[in-house]
């Protein structure tokens, strides 16, 4: 059981590479989602102008009892700001926009004279990608408002101190870890509310679930940004958070950290099929150590309603919508699509629908990530993913064509650029690179815009 924690908000078709497209046939073979990260919070952020809706994953596991959730949150929120949401759309999200790996054969060289030449120019000329109230008044904490939303006991509360917020959390049962208030100051400081959550035991029990269900809230607010300083409290070394943002015009960046590509576009040897989880997890923590763990990764970025190529299938305007996209107009002749998605019109349909897909990854501790995240929506459109290549030889013999030699010949000399390419992106010796087994890597106005999200 995990001690009482402080959770944190904490395949043929083409590839399309920066600034053209180059395209390969080919077929997807595996991919490496973020159940790799043992430590990973996982957040989907709806944004459009200052509107916002926030979901999130609690990887929470111990007894439900234990279970404390702190957000500092810009306003007080009322109770039809709040929902419970479907762990099935962290699910669908994270499918479609893994890292992932992509098959491709080569040709007969008996067939195809100039096989060797043109993939070679090809891969020069692809760019690279890739309690009581007295007691209250007491400590300086008021509660705002308080709710019970699905299997969630939730207070907003404002404070004008920390110590005493920290103080009231405990006094009224919050399992909340020590020096909380150290983490909580900056946010007291500036005016923030704080959303708080704990589970009502009977109305758990009710759901029949073993785990606990994301919490959904949306508000408005200038701020582009998510508070990750509280989840270091209790932190015990560098945390994983993968972070989902659907917007409607550009990729998304941090504006107080740098945010850089992964590696993409690898050829990799052939005995990473089967096992592409497990070295993509090493080809992470490999650049987050070079990095010093001060960077934020961009590992996709893609219109939510296409993918080229696909290791899922693109998010549905339903699940795009109980992901919390706000700014979905169904046409008004279909009233029957809002009881049955199965009769909801396509994506192009539907009016206003543009949504774009950033999937961001940090690893990150408190020494190298000492402030909160700051987002931007840029103007950046170009399509992005994480996707390395296992390129299959033909089972050729040396003497069946005059070409045969000479492509054999290429593909031993391309089995060393594959294993030297591995050993850069992880770290490894160039002799394991060579057979790599999965232990190598180791309160609101009526009618706002909200009132009518989740009905």
């Amino acid at each position: 059981m995990k001690k009482p924690s402080l959770l944190l908000l904490c395949a043929t078709a083409a590839l399309l590479t920066a600034p053209r497209s180059q395209a390969f046939c080919g077929f997807y073979a595996g991919r490496a989602d973020s159940d790799l990260f043992n430590t990973a919070s996982k957040v989907i952020m709806v944004r459009d102008g200052p509107r916002t809706v926030i979901s999130m994953m609690n990887d929470y596991s111990g007894d439900p009892s234990e279970f404390a959730l702190v957000v500092p949150v810009p306003q007080v929120l009322g109770r039809d700001q709040i929902h419970v949401g479907d762990r099935a759309i962290f699910d669908r999200l994270d499918a479609f926009s893994a890292p992932r790996l992509a098959e491709y054969y080569d040709e007969d060289p008996c067939e195809r004279r100039r096989f060797r030449a043109d993939r070679i120019m090809e891969l020069r000329e692809a760019p690279a990608a890739l309690a009581a109230p007295a007691a209250r008044r007491a400590l300086g904490v008021q509660v705002e408002a308080a709710y019970t939303v699905g299997e969630y006991d939730i207070v907003i509360l404002s404070a004008r101190q920390s110590e005493g917020l920290e103080t009231w959390l405990r006094e009224t049962g919050y399992r909340i870890p020590a020096g909380a208030s150290r983490a909580l100051r900056p946010y007291v400081r500036q005016g923030m509310r704080f959303f708080v959550a704990r589970v009502n035991l009977k109305e758990h029990a009710r759901t029949g679930t073993q785990t606990l269900r994301p919490l959904q809230f949306a508000f408005d607010s200038e701020k582009f940004m998510l508070p990750i300083r509280l989840g270091m409290v209790n932190a015990r070394g560098p945390q994983d958070l993968i972070a989902f943002f659907l917007t409607r015009r550009g990729r998304v960046e941090t504006t107080n950290y740098r945010t850089v590509e992964m590696p993409t576009d690898a050829e990799l040897p052939l005995s990473v099929r089967g096992e592409f989880g497990s070295v993509y997890r090493a080809v992470f923590d490999e650049q987050a150590r070079r990095e010093k763990h001060r960077v934020v990764f961009t590992e996709f970025f893609w219109d939510a309603g296409s993918c080229d190529p696909c290791a899922a299938e693109p998010p549905t305007p339903e699940e795009l919508r109980r992901a919390g996209v706000f700014w979905f107009d169904a046409p008004e002749d279909d009233l029957r699509a809002r009881a049955s998605p199965r009769l909801r019109p396509p994506m192009q349909a539907w009016a206003g629908t543009a949504v774009m897909l950033t999937r961001l990854h940090v690893r990150y501790t408190p020494e190298t990530f000492p402030e909160d995240l700051v987002f931007q929506e840029t103007g950046d459109r170009r399509p992005f993913q994480v996707r390395h290549v296992l390129r299959h030889p033909f089972p050729v013999q040396r003497n069946a064509c005059p070409e045969a030699a000479a492509y054999l010949a290429e593909v031993r000399s391309r089995e060393q650029r594959q294993a030297m390419a591995l050993a850069s992106l992880t770290g490894w010796p160039y002799r394991d690179a060579l057979s790599p087994t999965p232990s190598s890597g180791g309160a609101p106005r009526a009618g706002s815009w909200w009132s009518r999200l989740w009905n």
